[in-house]
């Protein structure tokens, strides 16, 4: 059975990093955006992540642009937002599609082993 440590991401940076190497932390996954009604919950996580790092959680953001096209800045832009505006020093990812041909393999192990439409879009 595929889990999530069998893939691979990019980080907000392009540089690749096997979801392996998180094996045996407690993975909270993300999809984010920064420019929507929900963005202040980046220091919530940022919170979280302060807290319970040291006791084993990791939070991974993955931005999308398909929720209304609500994240349309390049990575290096969310990047730069994330660590300017709410001091987010855990791992962001790069853009992915959450959504059709593109959507990143990720999803499919967080839900129905069918590709279907993310059920919030």
């Amino acid at each position: 059975m595929t889990s999530v440590y069998d893939f691979e991401a990019n980080q907000i940076d392009g540089k690749p990093v096997k979801l392996s190497a998180y094996k045996g932390k407690v993975l909270l996954i993300v999809n984010t955006a920064s420019k929507c009604g929900f963005t202040p919950q980046f220091a919530g996580l940022e919170a979280l992540h302060e807290k319970y790092a040291d006791q084993g959680l990791t939070v991974l953001g993955f931005p999308s642009n398909q929720f209304g096209s609500q994240d349309p800045g390049t990575n290096e832009e969310i990047g730069a937002f994330c660590t300017k505006n709410y001091g987010v020093s855990f791992p962001m990812m790069e853009k992915i599609d959450v959504n059709g041909s593109g959507a990143a393999p990720r999803r499919s192990t967080s839900g129905s082993r069918k590709r279907s439409r993310a059920s919030w879009a």
